[in-house]
C-alpha cells in the first residue's frame, strides 16, 4: 500500500477489504431511487476489465474511484478521486447518481475527513458537499452517520439544449406509445432527445417501445411535464436509454442538467424540487445558476451491499 495513501491528512486508512458497495441514489429508501456500484481501486484497471465488472453488475451505472495522489493533489485541501462512470454496454460522459453513489461511499465509510470531495472526470473537476439535513434534526454532518441524516450537493454543469427540426417526430411520438408530444428538443453534449408531455400524469403513464426507442436519433429520450399544484414537486422526467443497456433509467441526475434549464423559463424559477417517475420513483432537488451555468443537484442515498470484486 502506497505510503502516500495512508498518510493523506484528509483520509482514513484505506482499507483494502473496502472494496466496493451498492447504494440506491436519490432516496432515503432501499430498493428505491436508481442503484449503483461504487468500486474503490487502488489503482488504474484497463476498459475491458472495467467494463467487465459493469457488465457483471448489469445495473444501471458502475462508477470507479481511484485516489489521486501526485503533488498537485496532496497540496490542496481537498480530497480529490480519478472517477468514471460506466453502464453495462459503455463509458458515459457524465451521470450524476452514481456520483452521489460514490460521495455517499466516501463520507459514510469515514475514508474522507472532509465534507468537500473533488471529482476529476471527462465532463472536468465535479464537487460533492455534505449537506446536513435540517429536518432530521442533525445539526453536526460529522457525527451524522445515519444514512438518511444528510445531502449531498452535487456542482455539475448544464447541458444545454437546441430545438429538434425533424421529420422523425412521428416516429419519436410512436415510441412513446402515441403519447400526445408537446416539444422535442435535443440536447447539444450528450445527444439526448427532450420530450415535453402534456402533464407529470403523461410522464407517469407513459409506455415506451424500447425496439423503437433504440431506432430514435440520440442516445436516448428524457420526457418530461410540469408538475399539478399541490404535489409538492416542480416537474417530473423519466428517461429511457437502451442503446446504453438500460431501458429505464430509474433517476438520471444527469438528465436535470438539461431539465434545469428548460423549466426555469417555462415556470420562472431557479430552485426545484423534481421528481424521477420511473416503477422505483426518486427526488432530487436542484438549484440552478443560470450566469455559472451550473446546476446543484442534491439529494440522498442509502447503501445496500458491501464487498470486494475478488478478480
Amino acid at each position: 500500500m502506497s505510503k502516500k495513501l495512508v498518510k493523506y491528512s484528509l483520509l482514513q486508512e484505506w482499507d483494502s477489504e473496502l472494496g466496493g458497495s451498492q447504494v440506491d441514489a436519490f432516496t432515503e429508501s432501499a430498493f428505491k431511487g436508481n442503484p449503483a456500484a461504487v468500486c474503490l481501486l487502488e489503482e488504474e484497471r484497463d476498459e475491458d476489465w472495467l467494463q467487465a465488472v459493469a457488465a457483471e453488475f448489469n445495473i444501471s451505472e458502475t462508477c470507479y474511484l481511484i485516489l489521486l495522489t501526485g503533488s498537485e493533489h496532496l497540496d490542496s485541501s481537498i480530497p480529490r478521486f480519478r472517477l468514471r462512470w460506466f453502464t453495462p454496454v459503455a463509458e458515459v460522459k457524465l451521470c450524476g447518481h452514481a456520483t452521489l453513489a460514490a460521495s455517499h461511499a466516501l463520507f459514510r465509510s469515514g475514508l474522507v475527513n472532509s465534507n468537500i470531495i473533488e471529482f476529476v472526470t471527462l465532463s472536468g473537476i465535479l464537487t460533492a458537499r455534505k449537506v446536513a439535513d435540517i429536518k432530521s434534526g442533525v445539526s453536526d454532518i460529522q457525527d451524522g452517520e445515519a444514512q438518511a441524516c444528510f445531502f449531498i450537493e452535487l456542482d455539475f454543469p448544464t447541458v444545454p439544449v437546441t430545438d429538434f427540426n425533424s421529420a422523425e417526430e412521428l416516429s419519436i411520438s410512436n415510441a412513446l406509445k402515441g403519447a400526445s408530444v408537446i416539444d422535442i428538443k435535443r440536447t447539444t453534449t450528450e445527444d439526448d432527445l427532450f420530450v415535453v408531455l402534456p402533464s407529470a400524469k403523461s410522464v407517469v403513464e407513459v409506455q415506451p417501445d424500447f425496439d423503437a426507442i433504440r431506432k430514435c436519433p440520440g442516445r436516448g429520450i428524457i420526457v418530461s411535464g410540469a408538475a399539478s399544484p399541490g404535489s409538492g414537486f416542480d416537474f417530473y422526467s423519466r428517461f429511457f436509454c437502451p442503446k446504453l443497456g438500460i431501458n429505464e433509467d430509474p433517476v438520471c441526475g444527469s438528465a436535470h442538467c438539461a431539465l434545469a434549464p428548460y423549466w426555469s423559463k417555462k415556470l420562472g424559477k431557479c430552485d426545484f424540487v423534481a421528481y424521477a417517475a420511473s416503477p422505483r420513483g426518486g427526488v432530487v432537488n436542484i438549484h440552478l445558476d443560470e450566469q455559472k451555468k451550473r446546476v446543484l443537484l442534491r439529494g440522498k442515498a442509502v447503501t445496500v451491499m458491501e464487498g470486494s470484486v475478488l478478480v
